[in-house]
């Protein structure tokens, strides 16, 4: 008789939740695969970002395994530019993930500890939702605005030397940026921040004086000195959860999403062993 799937669940539906929930797939085809999230794309942080494939430096965090999850992830990012799938590339995480036989859950996780008993192993990239749900307080938000705008003819992405200001085209907007403001939670666009942001693009690219604004875009980096890419075996009552931290990526998730997906990927597989063991003890 076969072995039980291994029921996965990853908490947290953007980029790095998806990206790792799929590798899993992939990599582990003896586990089962549930995303849980309050939210999906189109509103995620990701779904803000202008999304260009620029390393990011974080300081608690060894620099060589910095550099090995920017390859791994522009590698997989350049193959798939380059394949047939690459015009769709940009919308069908999910329905990928889910054409594999992973599973979608819209809701919110208050208490990981709910899932216990119905998981076999959580995966935890819900990034800000650590604070309350992993009592993680080194993550703070850098919130980050952006403007969509109607500008067919901007045809390359054009960035300043610190990245404050930059004009990245898209498939079918023009995104123009952005803002860096730490701690800052609100959600609500600044109308002074916009008017800020489109007066220094326009110095950069004079076209862009007088271009159409289609909307006003906010985002909260989840950001902290270090990655938290590790294992986790919460203890309560006797009972014993498997978790696999995978968060922190800051505003460097696009740039580093596929090779901490891999990062996690292999920390879970190293815990199957031991979740092996609790299905044995469990029918004896």
């Amino acid at each position: 008789m076969p072995a039980p799937k291994i029921q996965v669940a990853v908490i947290g539906g953007g980029l790095v939740g998806l990206s790792t929930a799929l590798f899993i797939m992939e990599s582990l085809p003896q586990c089962s695969v549930t995303v849980i999230s309050e939210t999906f794309s189109p509103n995620t942080t990701g779904d803000v970002a202008a999304g260009c494939l620029i390393p990011h430096y974080y300081p608690g965090t060894p620099l060589h395994q910095q550099k090995d999850w920017f390859k791994e992830t522009f590698d997989h990012l350049f193959k798939l530019a380059n394949s047939s799938e690459a015009g769709e590339a940009g919308i069908n995480l999910i329905s990928g993930f889910k054409n594999n036989g992973g599973h979608l859950e819209r809701r919110k996780v208050n208490n990981v500890w709910d899932l216990h008993g119905t998981y076999d192993a959580v995966v935890n990239c819900s990034a800000l939702g650590s604070r309350d749900l992993f009592g993680d307080q080194s993550i703070y938000p850098v919130k980050g605005q952006v403007l969509e705008v109607n500008a067919p003819w901007i045809k390359h992405f054009i960035r300043d030397g610190d990245g404050n200001t930059y004009i990245y085209p898209g498939i079918s907007v023009v995104k123009l940026g952005g803002t860096r403001q730490k701690d800052d939670w609100s959600l609500i666009p600044n109308a002074e921040a916009s008017k800020g942001i489109l007066h220094r693009c326009c110095h950069l690219e004079p076209s862009l004086c007088g271009v159409s604004v289609i909307q006003e875009k906010v985002g909260l980096r989840p950001t902290r000195s270090a990655l938290r890419i590790e294992k986790d075996i919460l203890i309560k009552n006797g009972q014993q959860l498997p978790v696999i931290h995978n968060y922190g990526h800051g505003g460097g998730g696009f740039s580093i999403h596929w090779g901490t997906a891999k990062k996690a990927s292999k920390l879970l597989q190293e815990l199957i062993p031991k979740i092996h063991n609790v299905y044995t003890k469990s029918r004896l």
